[in-house]
Protein backbone atom coordinates (compact mmCIF):
# COMPACT_ATOMS: atom_id res chain seq x y z
CA UNK A 1 0.00 0.00 0.00
CA UNK A 2 8.44 1.01 0.85
CA UNK A 3 15.56 3.82 0.85
CA UNK A 4 16.29 2.90 -2.52
CA UNK A 5 18.01 5.25 -4.72
CA UNK A 6 16.20 6.75 -7.90
CA UNK A 7 16.61 3.56 -10.42
CA UNK A 8 17.66 4.31 -14.30
CA UNK A 9 14.10 4.22 -15.76
CA UNK A 10 15.03 2.52 -19.25
CA UNK A 11 14.63 -1.12 -19.95
CA UNK A 12 18.37 -3.15 -19.80
CA UNK A 13 19.72 -5.39 -21.54
CA UNK A 14 18.58 -8.29 -18.66
CA UNK A 15 16.02 -9.16 -21.11
CA UNK A 16 18.82 -11.06 -23.29
CA UNK A 17 18.79 -13.24 -20.31
CA UNK A 18 15.59 -14.21 -21.17
CA UNK A 19 16.26 -14.33 -24.83
CA UNK A 20 18.99 -17.55 -24.13
CA UNK A 21 16.40 -19.29 -22.30
CA UNK A 22 14.76 -19.04 -25.58
CA UNK A 23 17.27 -19.04 -28.44
CA UNK A 24 17.97 -21.79 -30.78
CA UNK A 25 21.63 -22.45 -29.31
CA UNK A 26 20.39 -22.93 -25.52
CA UNK A 27 20.06 -26.05 -24.24
CA UNK A 28 17.66 -27.49 -21.17
CA UNK A 29 18.39 -30.18 -18.56
CA UNK A 30 16.59 -32.70 -20.76
CA UNK A 31 19.14 -32.71 -23.67
CA UNK A 32 17.40 -30.74 -26.20
CA UNK A 33 17.82 -27.27 -27.99
CA UNK A 34 14.77 -25.20 -26.11
CA UNK A 35 14.21 -24.32 -29.87
CA UNK A 36 12.30 -27.39 -29.93
CA UNK A 37 10.38 -26.47 -27.01
CA UNK A 38 7.15 -24.37 -25.96
CA UNK A 39 7.91 -20.99 -24.99
CA UNK A 40 8.59 -20.58 -21.26
CA UNK A 41 4.77 -20.78 -19.31
CA UNK A 42 3.86 -19.39 -15.92
CA UNK A 43 0.93 -18.82 -13.91
CA UNK A 44 0.22 -16.06 -11.95
CA UNK A 45 -2.04 -14.72 -9.54
CA UNK A 46 -3.17 -11.09 -9.48
CA UNK A 47 -5.51 -9.35 -7.30
CA UNK A 48 -8.79 -7.86 -8.86
CA UNK A 49 -9.51 -4.91 -7.48
CA UNK A 50 -12.17 -3.66 -10.24
CA UNK A 51 -10.42 -1.77 -12.34
CA UNK A 52 -10.01 -2.61 -15.58
CA UNK A 53 -12.40 -0.93 -18.20
CA UNK A 54 -14.39 -3.05 -20.45
CA UNK A 55 -13.03 -1.77 -23.73
CA UNK A 56 -9.52 -2.23 -21.89
CA UNK A 57 -9.72 -6.35 -21.27
CA UNK A 58 -9.63 -8.34 -18.34
CA UNK A 59 -7.46 -9.26 -15.27
CA UNK A 60 -6.64 -12.01 -17.74
CA UNK A 61 -5.91 -10.34 -20.73
CA UNK A 62 -5.27 -6.45 -20.93
CA UNK A 63 -2.23 -4.17 -22.64
CA UNK A 64 -0.56 -5.13 -19.44
CA UNK A 65 -0.57 -8.57 -19.82
CA UNK A 66 0.52 -8.35 -23.10
CA UNK A 67 3.28 -6.15 -22.68
CA UNK A 68 4.40 -8.42 -19.82
CA UNK A 69 4.18 -11.89 -21.90
CA UNK A 70 5.68 -9.91 -25.11
CA UNK A 71 8.65 -8.06 -23.37
CA UNK A 72 9.67 -10.91 -20.57
CA UNK A 73 9.60 -13.92 -23.40
CA UNK A 74 7.59 -15.81 -21.11
CA UNK A 75 4.23 -16.94 -21.55
CA UNK A 76 1.88 -15.47 -18.28
CA UNK A 77 -1.39 -17.18 -17.63
CA UNK A 78 -3.09 -14.42 -15.21
CA UNK A 79 -5.24 -15.81 -12.44
CA UNK A 80 -7.75 -12.86 -11.04
CA UNK A 81 -8.33 -13.12 -7.28
CA UNK A 82 -10.87 -11.04 -6.08
CA UNK A 83 -9.56 -8.37 -3.26
CA UNK A 84 -12.01 -8.58 -0.53
CA UNK A 85 -12.04 -12.41 -0.57
CA UNK A 86 -8.19 -13.14 -1.94
CA UNK A 87 -7.34 -15.67 0.55
CA UNK A 88 -10.55 -17.70 0.59
CA UNK A 89 -10.64 -17.69 -3.24
CA UNK A 90 -6.89 -19.06 -3.18
CA UNK A 91 -7.77 -21.60 -0.41
CA UNK A 92 -10.44 -22.69 -3.20
CA UNK A 93 -8.30 -23.34 -5.94
CA UNK A 94 -5.12 -24.57 -4.13
CA UNK A 95 -7.93 -27.35 -2.58
CA UNK A 96 -9.50 -28.41 -5.84
CA UNK A 97 -6.07 -28.38 -7.21
CA UNK A 98 -6.06 -25.60 -9.55
CA UNK A 99 -4.26 -22.34 -8.03
CA UNK A 100 -1.41 -20.61 -10.35
CA UNK A 101 1.93 -21.77 -10.34
CA UNK A 102 3.20 -18.20 -8.16
CA UNK A 103 0.54 -17.21 -5.40
CA UNK A 104 1.17 -13.74 -3.98
CA UNK A 105 -0.33 -11.77 -1.21
CA UNK A 106 0.90 -9.20 1.96
CA UNK A 107 0.31 -11.38 4.73
CA UNK A 108 3.19 -13.73 6.12
CA UNK A 109 0.55 -15.30 8.44
CA UNK A 110 -1.08 -16.34 5.59
CA UNK A 111 1.69 -18.08 3.64
CA UNK A 112 2.41 -19.65 7.11
CA UNK A 113 -0.91 -21.43 6.78
CA UNK A 114 -0.03 -22.55 3.34
CA UNK A 115 3.70 -23.81 4.10
CA UNK A 116 1.71 -25.73 7.48
CA UNK A 117 -0.72 -27.22 4.52
CA UNK A 118 2.17 -28.41 2.45
CA UNK A 119 0.68 -26.44 -0.50
CA UNK A 120 3.90 -24.69 -1.30
CA UNK A 121 7.40 -25.08 -1.42
CA UNK A 122 10.96 -24.33 -0.27
CA UNK A 123 12.36 -22.02 -3.62
CA UNK A 124 16.16 -21.80 -2.36
CA UNK A 125 16.97 -24.59 -5.24
CA UNK A 126 15.48 -22.35 -7.81
CA UNK A 127 16.89 -19.37 -6.59
CA UNK A 128 20.47 -20.67 -7.20
CA UNK A 129 19.99 -22.56 -9.93
CA UNK A 130 17.91 -20.55 -12.13
CA UNK A 131 18.33 -16.53 -11.39
CA UNK A 132 20.76 -14.02 -11.52
CA UNK A 133 19.41 -10.41 -11.32
CA UNK A 134 16.87 -11.88 -8.39
CA UNK A 135 19.81 -13.54 -6.36
CA UNK A 136 22.43 -10.58 -6.14
CA UNK A 137 18.87 -8.37 -5.55
CA UNK A 138 18.26 -10.53 -2.68
CA UNK A 139 22.34 -9.71 -1.82
CA UNK A 140 21.70 -6.16 -2.03
CA UNK A 141 18.79 -6.53 0.79
CA UNK A 142 19.36 -8.65 3.45
CA UNK A 143 16.75 -6.96 5.48
CA UNK A 144 14.62 -8.99 3.47
CA UNK A 145 15.69 -12.23 4.34
CA UNK A 146 13.71 -13.17 7.77
CA UNK A 147 9.91 -11.79 6.22
CA UNK A 148 10.96 -14.96 3.55
CA UNK A 149 11.85 -18.05 5.54
CA UNK A 150 10.36 -20.84 7.39
CA UNK A 151 11.99 -23.02 9.16
CA UNK A 152 15.79 -22.01 7.91
CA UNK A 153 14.18 -22.40 4.21
CA UNK A 154 13.41 -19.56 1.63
CA UNK A 155 9.83 -20.11 0.80
CA UNK A 156 8.62 -16.33 -0.36
CA UNK A 157 10.22 -14.03 -3.01
CA UNK A 158 9.85 -10.32 -2.16
CA UNK A 159 11.36 -7.14 -3.12
CA UNK A 160 11.57 -3.89 -0.54
CA UNK A 161 8.33 -1.80 -0.25
CA UNK A 162 9.05 2.32 -1.42
CA UNK A 163 8.30 4.70 1.27
CA UNK A 164 4.84 5.16 -0.65
CA UNK A 165 4.12 1.24 -0.38
CA UNK A 166 5.05 1.16 3.73
CA UNK A 167 2.63 3.83 4.24
CA UNK A 168 -0.78 2.64 3.80
CA UNK A 169 -3.96 3.85 6.01
CA UNK A 170 -4.64 7.35 6.28
CA UNK A 171 -7.55 9.93 7.60
CA UNK A 172 -8.69 13.19 5.88
CA UNK A 173 -10.95 16.05 6.71
CA UNK A 174 -13.08 18.81 4.70
CA UNK A 175 -10.85 21.52 5.81
CA UNK A 176 -13.68 24.07 4.19
CA UNK A 177 -16.17 22.81 6.73
CA UNK A 178 -13.49 22.77 9.30
CA UNK A 179 -13.39 26.76 8.68
CA UNK A 180 -17.01 27.39 7.98
CA UNK A 181 -17.94 25.98 11.45
CA UNK A 182 -15.22 27.88 13.51
CA UNK A 183 -13.61 24.68 14.28
CA UNK A 184 -9.75 23.06 14.37
CA UNK A 185 -8.04 19.70 12.94
CA UNK A 186 -9.07 17.36 15.87
CA UNK A 187 -5.99 16.15 17.65
CA UNK A 188 -7.68 13.87 20.62
CA UNK A 189 -10.49 11.36 20.11
CA UNK A 190 -13.03 13.40 22.13
CA UNK A 191 -12.26 16.14 20.04
CA UNK A 192 -12.61 14.03 16.99
CA UNK A 193 -15.75 12.75 18.03
CA UNK A 194 -17.01 16.40 18.39
CA UNK A 195 -16.09 17.51 14.93
CA UNK A 196 -18.11 14.74 13.86
CA UNK A 197 -20.93 15.42 15.81
CA UNK A 198 -20.69 18.97 14.55
CA UNK A 199 -20.39 17.92 10.78
CA UNK A 200 -23.59 15.82 11.43
CA UNK A 201 -25.72 18.98 13.00
CA UNK A 202 -24.80 21.52 11.61
CA UNK A 203 -24.97 21.89 7.77
CA UNK A 204 -21.44 22.59 6.97
CA UNK A 205 -22.38 21.70 3.21
CA UNK A 206 -25.12 24.67 3.30
CA UNK A 207 -27.99 23.19 1.82
CA UNK A 208 -30.35 23.46 4.78
CA UNK A 209 -30.95 19.73 4.73
CA UNK A 210 -29.68 17.36 7.52
CA UNK A 211 -28.09 15.49 5.24
CA UNK A 212 -24.38 15.13 6.42
CA UNK A 213 -22.53 12.63 8.11
CA UNK A 214 -19.23 12.66 10.36
CA UNK A 215 -17.43 10.18 8.20
CA UNK A 216 -17.02 7.67 5.78
CA UNK A 217 -14.64 5.52 4.87
CA UNK A 218 -12.99 2.29 3.14
CA UNK A 219 -12.32 -0.84 3.90
CA UNK A 220 -9.41 0.24 6.01
CA UNK A 221 -12.02 1.79 8.44
CA UNK A 222 -12.03 -0.76 11.50
CA UNK A 223 -8.12 -0.95 11.02
CA UNK A 224 -7.72 3.04 11.80
CA UNK A 225 -9.47 2.60 14.77
CA UNK A 226 -7.44 -0.26 16.00
CA UNK A 227 -4.14 1.59 15.19
CA UNK A 228 -5.18 4.51 17.17
CA UNK A 229 -5.46 2.17 20.10
CA UNK A 230 -2.42 -0.45 19.65
CA UNK A 231 -4.71 -2.82 19.39
CA UNK A 232 -4.55 -4.10 15.47
CA UNK A 233 -6.56 -7.09 15.07
CA UNK A 234 -3.39 -8.16 12.40
CA UNK A 235 -1.13 -8.18 15.09
CA UNK A 236 0.86 -9.23 18.39
CA UNK A 237 1.29 -7.49 21.03
CA UNK A 238 3.68 -7.23 24.20
CA UNK A 239 2.05 -6.54 27.40
CA UNK A 240 5.25 -6.86 29.98
CA UNK A 241 7.39 -9.58 28.14
CA UNK A 242 4.38 -11.51 26.94
CA UNK A 243 2.61 -11.76 23.88
CA UNK A 244 -1.15 -11.10 23.39
CA UNK A 245 -3.46 -11.30 20.40
CA UNK A 246 -4.53 -7.63 19.60
CA UNK A 247 -7.63 -8.54 19.21
CA UNK A 248 -7.62 -9.77 22.68
CA UNK A 249 -5.84 -6.85 24.39
CA UNK A 250 -7.89 -4.76 27.31
CA UNK A 251 -7.61 -1.56 24.88
CA UNK A 252 -9.56 -3.48 22.11
CA UNK A 253 -12.68 -3.13 24.33
CA UNK A 254 -11.99 0.59 23.82
CA UNK A 255 -11.75 0.06 19.84
CA UNK A 256 -15.38 -1.50 20.00
CA UNK A 257 -16.89 1.24 22.25
CA UNK A 258 -15.36 3.74 20.09
CA UNK A 259 -17.38 1.62 16.60
CA UNK A 260 -20.16 1.64 18.60
CA UNK A 261 -20.33 4.75 19.36
CA UNK A 262 -20.14 6.14 15.87
CA UNK A 263 -23.05 3.37 15.15
CA UNK A 264 -25.07 4.36 17.32
CA UNK A 265 -24.96 8.36 17.38
CA UNK A 266 -25.71 8.55 13.50
CA UNK A 267 -21.88 9.80 13.07
CA UNK A 268 -21.21 7.22 10.10
CA UNK A 269 -24.18 5.51 7.38
CA UNK A 270 -25.53 3.10 9.30
CA UNK A 271 -26.27 0.98 6.67
CA UNK A 272 -22.18 0.22 6.02
CA UNK A 273 -22.80 -3.38 7.41
CA UNK A 274 -24.12 -4.56 4.11
CA UNK A 275 -22.01 -2.10 1.74
CA UNK A 276 -19.51 -5.57 1.56
CA UNK A 277 -17.26 -3.13 -1.10
CA UNK A 278 -18.18 0.20 0.47
CA UNK A 279 -19.00 1.40 -2.62
CA UNK A 280 -22.19 3.81 -1.25
CA UNK A 281 -19.63 4.74 1.72
CA UNK A 282 -17.08 6.23 -1.39
CA UNK A 283 -20.28 7.38 -3.47
CA UNK A 284 -21.41 9.74 0.38
CA UNK A 285 -17.67 10.67 0.22
CA UNK A 286 -17.19 11.94 -3.41
CA UNK A 287 -20.77 13.76 -3.23
CA UNK A 288 -19.57 15.86 -0.24
CA UNK A 289 -21.49 14.30 2.44
CA UNK A 290 -19.02 12.95 4.78
CA UNK A 291 -16.52 15.44 6.54
CA UNK A 292 -13.77 12.67 7.47
CA UNK A 293 -12.50 10.05 5.05
CA UNK A 294 -11.02 6.78 6.58
CA UNK A 295 -9.37 5.55 3.84
CA UNK A 296 -5.71 4.99 2.71
CA UNK A 297 -3.20 7.77 2.66
CA UNK A 298 -3.01 7.91 -1.53
CA UNK A 299 -7.03 8.75 -2.50
CA UNK A 300 -6.26 10.27 -6.10
CA UNK A 301 -9.10 8.72 -7.66
CA UNK A 302 -11.70 9.97 -4.91
CA UNK A 303 -10.03 13.34 -4.73
CA UNK A 304 -10.49 13.67 -8.33
CA UNK A 305 -14.20 13.17 -8.13
CA UNK A 306 -14.68 15.38 -5.05
CA UNK A 307 -13.39 18.26 -6.84
CA UNK A 308 -15.61 17.39 -10.06
CA UNK A 309 -18.53 17.18 -8.01
CA UNK A 310 -17.80 20.08 -4.97
CA UNK A 311 -15.47 22.68 -6.78
CA UNK A 312 -15.03 24.52 -3.57
CA UNK A 313 -13.93 21.79 -1.08
CA UNK A 314 -10.33 21.58 0.71
CA UNK A 315 -9.28 17.86 1.35
CA UNK A 316 -6.21 17.66 3.98
CA UNK A 317 -4.55 14.98 5.39
CA UNK A 318 -5.39 14.22 8.39
CA UNK A 319 -3.13 13.10 11.62
CA UNK A 320 -4.10 10.17 13.93
CA UNK A 321 -5.54 11.23 17.16
CA UNK A 322 -4.19 10.80 20.36
CA UNK A 323 -6.45 8.48 23.02
CA UNK A 324 -6.23 7.43 26.13
CA UNK A 325 -3.10 4.73 25.60
CA UNK A 326 -1.37 8.04 23.90
CA UNK A 327 -0.59 8.97 20.16
CA UNK A 328 0.27 5.65 17.88
CA UNK A 329 0.43 6.05 13.69
CA UNK A 330 -1.97 4.47 11.50
CA UNK A 331 -1.04 0.84 10.16
CA UNK A 332 2.46 0.86 8.04
CA UNK A 333 3.22 -2.08 6.24
CA UNK A 334 6.97 -4.21 7.11
CA UNK A 335 9.85 -3.49 4.74
CA UNK A 336 8.57 -6.48 2.72
CA UNK A 337 6.43 -6.15 -0.35
CA UNK A 338 4.02 -8.53 -1.59
CA UNK A 339 5.28 -11.94 -0.64
CA UNK A 340 5.16 -14.72 -3.92
CA UNK A 341 5.23 -18.84 -2.92
CA UNK A 342 5.58 -21.43 -5.46
CA UNK A 343 3.34 -23.82 -5.92
CA UNK A 344 4.36 -27.42 -4.41
CA UNK A 345 2.69 -28.93 -8.06
CA UNK A 346 4.57 -26.03 -10.05
CA UNK A 347 5.76 -27.48 -13.58
CA UNK A 348 8.33 -25.15 -14.52
CA UNK A 349 9.69 -23.21 -11.28
CA UNK A 350 12.86 -21.82 -14.21
CA UNK A 351 9.88 -19.52 -15.75
CA UNK A 352 8.84 -18.50 -12.11
CA UNK A 353 12.66 -17.40 -11.78
CA UNK A 354 12.96 -15.84 -14.90
CA UNK A 355 10.16 -13.93 -14.33
CA UNK A 356 11.05 -12.65 -11.26
CA UNK A 357 14.34 -11.94 -12.94
CA UNK A 358 12.84 -9.70 -15.47
CA UNK A 359 10.38 -7.92 -13.20
CA UNK A 360 13.56 -6.75 -10.79
CA UNK A 361 15.61 -6.17 -13.46
CA UNK A 362 13.92 -2.54 -13.77
CA UNK A 363 11.29 -3.98 -16.23
CA UNK A 364 8.88 -3.37 -13.85
CA UNK A 365 8.61 0.39 -14.21
CA UNK A 366 6.84 -0.12 -17.61
CA UNK A 367 4.67 -2.46 -16.16
CA UNK A 368 3.76 0.08 -13.11
CA UNK A 369 3.60 3.28 -15.10
CA UNK A 370 3.02 2.07 -19.50
CA UNK A 371 4.46 3.47 -22.29
CA UNK A 372 7.15 6.52 -22.42
CA UNK A 373 5.41 9.32 -24.84
CA UNK A 374 2.29 7.90 -24.44
CA UNK A 375 1.62 7.87 -20.42
CA UNK A 376 4.38 9.54 -19.12
CA UNK A 377 7.31 11.57 -19.93
CA UNK A 378 10.80 11.61 -17.85
CA UNK A 379 11.17 14.54 -15.68
CA UNK A 380 14.55 14.49 -14.31
CA UNK A 381 14.26 10.82 -14.05
CA UNK A 382 10.82 10.65 -12.68
CA UNK A 383 7.74 9.68 -14.69
CA UNK A 384 5.35 13.02 -15.21
CA UNK A 385 2.04 11.94 -16.43
CA UNK A 386 1.19 12.90 -19.94
CA UNK A 387 -2.90 12.69 -19.86
CA UNK A 388 -4.64 12.11 -16.32
CA UNK A 389 -7.94 10.79 -17.79
CA UNK A 390 -5.93 8.21 -20.50
CA UNK A 391 -4.09 6.89 -17.56
CA UNK A 392 -6.80 6.54 -15.23
CA UNK A 393 -8.59 4.42 -17.74
CA UNK A 394 -4.27 2.60 -19.03
CA UNK A 395 -2.67 2.23 -16.63
CA UNK A 396 -4.70 2.91 -12.89
CA UNK A 397 -4.45 -1.09 -12.60
CA UNK A 398 -0.68 -1.43 -14.25
CA UNK A 399 0.84 -2.04 -10.48
CA UNK A 400 -0.55 -4.66 -9.83
CA UNK A 401 0.96 -6.58 -12.18
CA UNK A 402 4.77 -5.10 -11.43
CA UNK A 403 4.79 -8.13 -8.68
CA UNK A 404 7.89 -7.33 -7.91
CA UNK A 405 9.72 -3.41 -8.10
CA UNK A 406 11.66 -1.27 -6.72
CA UNK A 407 9.59 2.09 -6.94
CA UNK A 408 10.01 4.71 -3.78
CA UNK A 409 8.66 7.93 -4.35
CA UNK A 410 9.73 10.92 -2.64
CA UNK A 411 7.12 13.32 -1.54
CA UNK A 412 8.58 16.11 -3.80
CA UNK A 413 8.43 13.72 -6.84
CA UNK A 414 4.70 13.40 -6.78
CA UNK A 415 4.50 17.12 -8.38
CA UNK A 416 6.42 16.09 -11.14
CA UNK A 417 4.91 13.12 -11.58
CA UNK A 418 1.16 14.08 -11.98
CA UNK A 419 -0.72 15.49 -14.48
CA UNK A 420 -1.02 19.20 -15.68
CA UNK A 421 -4.46 19.93 -15.24
CA UNK A 422 -5.65 21.87 -11.99
CA UNK A 423 -6.88 19.27 -10.45
CA UNK A 424 -3.73 16.60 -10.66
CA UNK A 425 -1.25 19.54 -9.54
CA UNK A 426 -3.62 19.95 -6.43
CA UNK A 427 -3.31 16.59 -5.16
CA UNK A 428 0.14 16.32 -6.21
CA UNK A 429 0.98 18.94 -3.69
CA UNK A 430 -1.65 17.71 -1.10
CA UNK A 431 -0.17 13.56 -1.76
CA UNK A 432 3.22 14.51 -0.76
CA UNK A 433 1.93 16.10 2.10
CA UNK A 434 -0.34 13.08 2.99
CA UNK A 435 2.70 10.47 2.55
CA UNK A 436 4.60 12.64 5.51
CA UNK A 437 1.63 12.67 7.52
CA UNK A 438 1.12 8.96 7.21
CA UNK A 439 4.65 8.38 8.04
CA UNK A 440 5.11 11.39 10.78
CA UNK A 441 3.98 9.02 13.84
CA UNK A 442 5.30 5.37 14.07
CA UNK A 443 2.80 2.18 14.15
CA UNK A 444 2.84 0.34 16.86
CA UNK A 445 4.86 -3.31 16.16
CA UNK A 446 5.84 -4.65 18.86
CA UNK A 447 7.67 -7.77 16.91
CA UNK A 448 8.36 -7.44 13.46
CA UNK A 449 6.18 -10.04 12.18
CA UNK A 450 3.79 -12.37 13.85
CA UNK A 451 4.12 -15.96 15.65
CA UNK A 452 3.47 -19.00 12.81
CA UNK A 453 2.28 -22.40 13.74
CA UNK A 454 -0.26 -24.80 12.99
CA UNK A 455 -2.25 -24.43 16.17
CA UNK A 456 -2.46 -21.11 15.65
CA UNK A 457 -3.58 -21.35 12.12
CA UNK A 458 -6.17 -23.82 13.04
CA UNK A 459 -7.80 -21.62 15.92
CA UNK A 460 -7.15 -18.27 14.02
CA UNK A 461 -9.59 -19.99 10.84
CA UNK A 462 -12.10 -21.41 13.50
CA UNK A 463 -11.72 -17.63 15.70
CA UNK A 464 -11.85 -15.48 12.84
CA UNK A 465 -15.85 -15.67 11.89
CA UNK A 466 -17.13 -15.75 15.55
CA UNK A 467 -15.33 -12.63 16.42
CA UNK A 468 -16.74 -10.83 13.61
CA UNK A 469 -20.08 -11.96 14.29
CA UNK A 470 -19.45 -10.99 18.58
CA UNK A 471 -18.26 -7.84 17.15
CA UNK A 472 -21.06 -6.85 14.89
CA UNK A 473 -23.34 -7.78 17.32
CA UNK A 474 -21.48 -4.93 19.75
CA UNK A 475 -21.26 -2.10 17.46
CA UNK A 476 -25.05 -2.36 15.89
CA UNK A 477 -26.79 -4.14 18.75
CA UNK A 478 -27.76 -1.29 21.49
CA UNK A 479 -27.21 -1.63 24.90
CA UNK A 480 -27.42 -4.92 25.72
CA UNK A 481 -24.33 -5.94 23.85
CA UNK A 482 -21.50 -3.85 25.50
CA UNK A 483 -17.74 -3.92 24.86
CA UNK A 484 -17.54 -5.10 28.39
CA UNK A 485 -19.71 -8.31 26.85
CA UNK A 486 -18.14 -8.52 23.80
CA UNK A 487 -14.95 -8.76 25.20
CA UNK A 488 -15.75 -11.60 27.65
CA UNK A 489 -17.17 -13.97 24.40
CA UNK A 490 -14.30 -12.98 22.27
CA UNK A 491 -11.98 -14.75 25.01
CA UNK A 492 -14.71 -17.48 25.91
CA UNK A 493 -14.72 -18.61 22.46
CA UNK A 494 -10.53 -18.19 22.03
CA UNK A 495 -10.26 -20.02 24.90
CA UNK A 496 -12.90 -22.82 23.53
CA UNK A 497 -11.13 -22.89 20.64
CA UNK A 498 -7.85 -23.97 22.37
CA UNK A 499 -6.90 -20.20 22.89
CA UNK A 500 -4.85 -21.02 25.85
CA UNK A 501 -2.70 -23.66 24.59
CA UNK A 502 -2.00 -21.43 21.41
CA UNK A 503 -0.86 -18.22 23.83
CA UNK A 504 1.46 -20.72 25.67
CA UNK A 505 3.15 -21.60 22.38
CA UNK A 506 3.08 -18.06 20.93
CA UNK A 507 4.73 -16.97 24.31
CA UNK A 508 7.75 -19.77 23.32
CA UNK A 509 7.56 -19.19 19.63
CA UNK A 510 8.65 -15.36 21.02
CA UNK A 511 11.18 -16.97 23.38
CA UNK A 512 12.24 -18.52 20.53
CA UNK A 513 12.66 -16.24 17.27
CA UNK A 514 12.30 -12.78 18.95
CA UNK A 515 14.14 -12.94 22.25
CA UNK A 516 16.43 -15.04 21.78
CA UNK A 517 17.77 -13.72 18.51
Amino acid sequence: MMKQKHVALTLVASLFTIAACSSPTSSDNTGKSSGENKKLEVSVSILDRGQVASDEGTYESNRTTKYISEKSGINVKWVPILRTESTKKLNTLIAAGEAPDMMWEFGRDYMATLKEQGAIQPIDEYIEKYSTSYKAYLKAHPELKPYTMFDGKTYMATSARGIDAIANHGMWIRQDWLDKLGLKAPTTMDELVTVMRAFRDKDPDGNGKNDTLGAAFNYNYTGIIQAMYASNKSNWYLDNDKIVYGGLTDRYADVLAQLKLFFDEGLIDKEYITDKNFQKERQLFVTGKAGIYFASWNIGAEYRELKQNVPNSQLVPLEPVSTKYGKFGLYQEPPANRLIVFNKDMKNPEAAIKLLDWWIDKNWFNVRFGTEGVHYKLVNGVPQTIDAEKNKKETIYAPEYAVLDQWSPKPEDFAVMAATDAISQEYAKVQGESLKVAMKNKYRRDIPFNPTFPELSETSTSFGPLSDDIETKVITGGAQYSPQWGMEQLRKEWKRLGGDNVDKLAQDWYQKNVKGK
